[in-house]
């Protein structure tokens, strides 16, 4: 990672497959990652436009929406206007490959502009662009009313609309002679393609986006940006199963990790169920596809890269947490409205997901990961204890064998955790980050411990037992709370005090956004309700800074009088957890824990109401759309749901 370009002061457009990115200027110069992407190509590195011979002078550019944005710039034209421009150019620029560029003539004389736009590619793929082995640009033949290049086994072309007066393919220049008169305005459309295909077609930007137009209101006007924000952003992420693509899913992230990443993507669904269950759907049947079923060890599980895990443990296998995500996601999908007949499909896969947890853990306690002789890591054992509890649930909802078994070694899983895992000191204890092969506790103090606070929700809006008893849940709450852990912007990754901490470690010391979510998620629904609101306030406070576009991580520095959040060279901004944080956040703050097949939602809301009032609309629950509304005492109330819906106790 250390040698990806940075990306935090990129202005990136997305509608996946599609990508625009270049600085706040607009100019798009062929150096680092500026350029026009679609599925992973660079389709075009370079679009510099000059106005008689000159750039344009750089005023603003900002995103409109995640795949939008609009440059502003102006140019002194001529001299007799002294030293204010005489011409404003505006150039709003999309992620689905085209480009307007309107010049206005602010002056009180008609104007004679020569325009000139400078176009080059290499075709590179993303990764070898964020490698730096782009190589150099490929030479242009003139092609309809624009230029065209192949190379690279791809080809792409640039029109224009008006077609150019000249076009010169050895200079890669398009060029025009316009005349403005005096407050008049002229637009030129650039369209970038792959040769042969056609306009772009957002899976976000359909007509079938799997979630509702979410939307918050309340005493703190943050709230509603951070929500709008955040929804925008997953459906900019959406992608297509290409051979179901009735399908989608969210991508983990822009630029660095636009395809299927299957822990990220069953996270995100599952943060985003108070959206609906069709997210949840798509990615449980596209994964389902790629699981194992070959008869041997490996049977049931789902496939995923290894992850980096810092200098402290090896890397991780995301498989593993995929496949305990599975059962997970979707017990709590049926509880938040999927139709039974889609439950009944999935199911097999699911039990597959439990068959192989029992197989891979058989006479032993606890969960290696990787497997077999990795260490056993504190998330791993909270990420498989849920998968077991919930899947027992589902499986007896559908008389299914087995689910007394997984209930018994979840206990026996959670005695030993409680002797084991927890590391004895002078300040209360402390959940040991792993076990070594050997046995021994490794005791540092890490951000993966939140993942004892997500135990999962079960039928009629009741929590599962977690894996520590009450006074270590305490426990743990104090240790979040305190400045080691919590920067005030969120949770750092490994603790201030620990030996290795650095707070750009992307995973020993920076702040990721989703566990900062789930802890404030764990945490209120514990009744830790002082801890989680400083989380909240932190993480709104850091989403305001970041826009209300939050990375997936930034550094773990300690929050100060007049600071700002450090943002993470190698961040994914937008990325999917992130965006799906807000969702959790705002919906555990009204605490809403639905049970659609026993016809009840229950309602427990964070009581002290730390963001006073707050109302939320577009949800989905059953189907259909909901709405709370949390007063300033901390009493929430249904405004919408569905008619067979009734309040819970």
């Amino acid at each position: 990672m250390s040698g990806l370009p940075s990306t935090h002061e990129a202005l990136i457009c997305v509608a996946l497959p599609g990508l625009a990115i270049s600085d706040e200027r607009g100019q798009l110069t062929g150096r680092g990652l500026d350029g026009f992407y679609r599925g992973g190509r660079r389709l075009l590195s370079r679009c510099q436009v000059r106005i008689v011979g000159r750039e344009p002078l750089p005023v603003q550019g900002r995103t409109i929406s995640a795949g939008q944005a609009r440059f502003t710039g102006t140019l002194r034209a001529s001299p007799a206007t002294g030293p204010d421009p005489d011409v404003v150019v505006e150039r709003m620029r999309h992620a689905d490959g085209t480009e307007r560029i309107t010049l206005r003539n602010t002056g009180l004389r008609p104007l004679h502009l020569p325009v000139e736009i400078a176009l080059g590619t290499d075709l590179a793929d993303l990764g070898a662009v964020a490698a730096g082995t782009a190589g150099p640009e490929l030479p242009a033949t003139v092609h309809d009313s624009g230029l065209r290049w192949t190379g690279n086994g791809a080809g792409a072309c640039v029109t224009a609309d008006p077609p150019p007066a000249d076009a010169l393919a050895s200079a890669g220049l398009l060029r025009w002679e316009l005349a403005l008169p005096p407050g008049g305005t002229t637009s030129l459309e650039l369209r970038v393609r792959p040769v042969g295909a056609g306009p772009l077609r957002s899976a976000g930007r359909s007509a079938a986006i799997p979630f509702g137009p979410a939307r918050a209101a309340g005493d703190d006007p943050r709230v509603a940006a951070w929500l709008e924000v955040a929804v925008d952003d997953l459906q900019a992420l959406l992608v297509r199963d290409p051979a179901h693509p009735s399908d989608t899913f969210l991508a983990a992230g822009v630029p660095w990790r636009c395809g299927m990443a299957p822990a990220d993507a069953l996270t995100a669904a599952r943060m985003t169920l108070p959206l609906g269950t069709r997210l949840a759907a798509g990615t449980l049947r596209t994964l389902a596809r790629t699981q194992v079923k070959a008869p041997d060890a490996r049977a049931g599980l789902i496939p995923g890269p290894l992850r980096d895990s810092g200098a402290l443990l090896p890397p991780a296998c995301t498989g593993t947490e995929a496949t305990l995500l599975f059962p997970v996601l979707l017990a709590e999908a049926r509880l938040w409205g999927l139709p039974e007949q889609e439950t009944r499909e999935l199911l097999p896969a699911a039990e597959r997901c439990l068959a192989w947890l029992r197989t891979t853990a058989g006479d032993g306690t606890y969960l290696a990961d990787p497997q077999p002789t990795g260490p056993v890591r504190c998330e791993t054992q909270a990420h498989a204890y849920r998968a077991a509890l919930l899947g027992a649930d589902l499986l007896d909802a559908y008389g299914r064998p087995g689910a007394d078994e997984l209930r018994q070694w979840a206990e026996a899983l959670r005695s030993a955790f409680q002797r084991e895992f927890w590391v004895d000191d002078r300040g209360g204890g402390r959940p040991a980050m792993a076990l070594a092969p050997d046995g021994r506790p490794l005791p540092q103090l890490c951000s993966s411990a939140v993942h004892l606070l997500d135990t999962g929700l079960l039928g009629g809006g009741r929590l599962a037992q977690g894996l520590l008893d009450k006074v270590r849940t305490e426990q743990l709450a104090r240790l979040l709370g305190a400045p080691a852990m919590d920067t005030g912007w969120g949770l750092r990754g490994l603790g201030a005090k620990e030996a290795g901490h650095n707070p750009f470690g992307h995973r020993t010391g920076a702040l990721r956004v989703q566990e900062t979510a789930f802890a404030f998620a764990g945490l209120a629904a514990a009744g830790f309700e002082k801890e989680a609101g400083a989380l909240l306030k932190g993480l709104l406070d850091a989403a305001e800074h970041f826009g209300h576009r939050l990375p997936d991580m930034f550094a773990g520095e300690q929050r100060s009088t007049g600071s700002a959040p450090l943002p993470h060279p190698a961040a994914c901004r937008p990325a999917a957890t992130a965006a799906a944080s807000a969702v959790l956040v705002l919906s555990a703050l009204a605490g809403i824990r639905p049970d659609v097949p026993a016809g009840t939602v229950t309602l427990r809301p964070v009581r002290s109401a730390p963001l006073g009032e707050l109302c939320l609309t577009g949800l989905r629950v059953a189907g259909a759309p909901f709405a709370v509304r949390v007063s300033r005492l901390g009493l929430a109330m249904v405004e919408e749901a569905a008619d067979a819906l009734q309040l819970g106790v």
